[in-house]
């Protein structure tokens, strides 16, 4: 059976086709990408990529919405677009639309991919009967939780990513009081994002803790700067730069160890989003899974869990379509 997916961000709109094969998985028949704030909704992004795709008997589609989903609504946290499934539905001449959180179509997705789609960062204990707890930085900070059951996976979608900041040294105290000048209240995604990362970087620079490089600051002008910054982090060029990342991936580990306790995911806890896949020789070295686990009393907890990195950037994308297919 066919079906529309949706992974609806504020950067991107990726849509695709996909078809659901006799042994559960999904192939991708067509897919276009799609910068989300050219377009004033979803609806005319819809038709222009089926119009291109031109594959017929597409009757069903679902979307993960990178926000909260609400008696199948949705306002778009980063972007100004209000989503309606059932409207959605008419409009397109569709049979059904299923519009789900993005973390939901995620944790949706993982039921589909396989052992080369993850890399373990501590391998820790697994039941996979227990809750599975996912988190992700993109354009924000997403989190979520799955609950297995007899009748199937239950998700409990969430805004997490918005709690308060919570600084753990002098340095991240001095980061709080950077980004209270910019902001009243500051946030786990104000730094735990792509847009964050930046900010990291810019504090990295103002506090003097790094000199910035003029070929980075030329290619910042030109290019996007999240991906300059990640780059030359990873090629170990310019302090500034792995300064920056080395606070967002602190932090990082840190919230999701915040989760953890929260969740006590024994089913482990997934890290998504395309930073961390981009990023993902960074989170080999260990600083992910240092902040993580420095949890003090609970710490022998927290080590104790699985936590694996999503390296399928599509996982959002097989998990919408999943959704539209129940």
């Amino acid at each position: 059976m066919r079906v529309l997916a949706g992974d609806i961000g504020g950067t991107k709109t990726l849509l695709a086709v996909l078809d659901r094969r006799a042994d559960g998985r999904l192939d991708v028949l067509a897919r276009q990408r799609y910068v989300s704030a050219e377009h004033p909704g979803l609806a005319p992004i819809v038709r222009d990529f089926l119009a291109r795709a031109d594959v017929p008997d597409i009757t069903r589609a679902g979307f993960g919405v990178a926000g909260p989903v609400v008696d199948r609504r949705s306002r778009v946290t980063n972007l100004p677009w209000q989503i309606d499934a059932d409207a959605l539905a008419a409009e397109l001449g569709l049979h059904s639309v299923a519009l789900v959180n993005d973390f939901a179509a995620v944790a949706l997705g993982l039921q589909v991919l396989g052992p080369a789609d993850l890399e373990v960062l501590q391998a820790g204990e697994r039941d996979p009967a227990g809750p599975i707890a996912l988190i992700g930085a993109g354009t924000g900070l997403g989190e979520a939780v799955l609950l297995p059951s007899p009748a199937g996976p239950r998700f409990l979608a969430s805004e997490g990513g918005h709690c308060d900041l919570a600084p753990r040294n002098e340095l991240e105290i001095a980061l709080l009081r950077f980004l209270l000048k910019r902001h009243h209240r500051v946030s786990y995604e104000r730094i735990v994002s792509g847009p964050g990362l930046v900010t990291a970087y810019q504090f990295v620079v103002a506090e003097g803790l790094e000199p910035e490089l003029l070929d980075t600051r030329a290619r910042m002008a030109v290019e996007d700067p999240g991906a300059v910054i990640g780059s030359r982090a990873l090629a170990g060029d310019d302090p500034a730069c792995v300064r920056a990342v080395d606070i967002f991936l602190d932090l990082y580990g840190a919230e999701a160890g915040n989760l953890a306790l929260k969740v006590l995911p024994t089913g482990g806890l997934y890290v998504a989003g395309g930073i961390a896949a981009k990023l993902l020789p960074r989170l080999r070295e260990g600083r992910f899974i240092a902040a993580f686990g420095d949890k003090g009393r609970m710490s022998p907890l927290v080590r104790n869990m699985h936590v694996a990195v999503v390296k399928n950037t599509d996982v959002g994308l097989l998990g919408a379509g999943l959704a539209g297919l129940a």
